[in-house]
């Protein structure tokens, strides 16, 4: 276990799907919320806003298969690490701690999960939280022209084996706390040993975190077209916050999420993409808000 940890949660090794285990900090008292991580980050992302809510609920933050401490089983099939297989995990692991339903809340790599799991699992999830991501497919459909240079790295990691691994491998630490600095301009977000965490922990995941981003330009994809076309939606109450990217990147945030879910909740804050760690009252209040509908 990382010498980090979240004060006053427990920590246990809980398989999920196919014996692979994860690594979870839980801990509190009343209904479950589960918290997930996102991109390049660990479960600890949510230490502050966890302690918080954990005052009033049942808090379960997990590391994703692939990050953290948890499992890394090599991608021996695209199914791996796609957003389908983490949610499944993520029932496991909670069914294993006396939970048959709970709320999802995600930050971007987490929020997909949370998304996939509401959609196959509905009568499960009780509610949807997302922090600043869109679904997969619509992820793919905004990012067009120049502008798409934000999301550099999707294309990067979306290439076949092989390459994308090596060339990230040679220089690990730099690429993952690029995303640190540029996504936190103000470089106050993250103590000094909290961002060396992050680096450290991405960087002896390579293969893992790249097939994950190779999922979600196939499989997961696919799974969300397939949805889509069968007019599938997320049946419970979602809410999301974000940057306000619509604007930067042309699109109606309200419109791509009234697609996906018929009671939703949107709002642009001022806050950059580590939002949880950043304005830790605001997103505790923001889940709250989010458990009492």
């Amino acid at each position: 276990m990382t010498a980090l940890t979240i004060p006053a949660l427990s920590y246990d090794r809980i398989p999920g799907t196919d014996g692979v285990e994860l690594n979870v900090a839980h801990g509190g008292q009343g209904s479950p919320v589960v918290l997930l991580h996102g991109f390049p980050q660990t479960h600890l992302m949510w230490s502050e806003v966890a302690q918080d809510l954990s005052r009033e609920h049942t808090v379960i933050v997990p590391d994703l298969r692939g990050y953290g401490d948890s499992d890394k089983p090599a991608a021996s099939s695209p199914d791996t690490y796609s957003k389908r297989t983490m949610a499944a995990d993520l029932v496991e692991v909670l069914s294993r701690l006396g939970h048959d339903r709970f709320a999802l809340v995600g930050h971007d790599r987490g929020a997909l999960v949370a998304v996939r799991a509401g959609l196959d699992h509905p009568d499960t999830v009780t509610h949807v939280g997302i922090l600043d991501v869109l679904p997969t497919m619509d992820t793919w459909d905004v990012l067009r022209g120049v502008d798409a240079k934000v999301a550099w790295h999707l294309y990067l990691m979306a290439q076949p084996e092989g390459l994308p691994e090596k060339m990230i491998g040679a220089v690990a630490e730099e690429f993952f706390a690029s995303f640190l600095d540029a996504w936190d301009p103000s470089g106050t977000t993250f103590s000094p040993e909290l961002r060396q965490h992050y680096v450290r922990s991405s960087s002896n995941a390579v293969p893992s975190i790249v097939a994950d981003y190779r999922a979600t330009a196939s499989v997961d994809l696919d799974m969300d077209r397939a949805d889509r076309a069968a007019g599938r939606q997320l049946a419970m109450p979602v809410a999301v916050v974000s940057q306000d990217w619509g604007s930067q990147l042309g699109f109606d945030p309200t419109q791509i999420w009234g697609a996906w879910a018929p009671d939703f909740t949107y709002e642009a804050i001022d806050a950059g993409h580590f939002m949880a760690e950043e304005k830790p009252d605001r997103i505790a209040g923001f889940v709250r808000q989010l458990l009492a509908r």
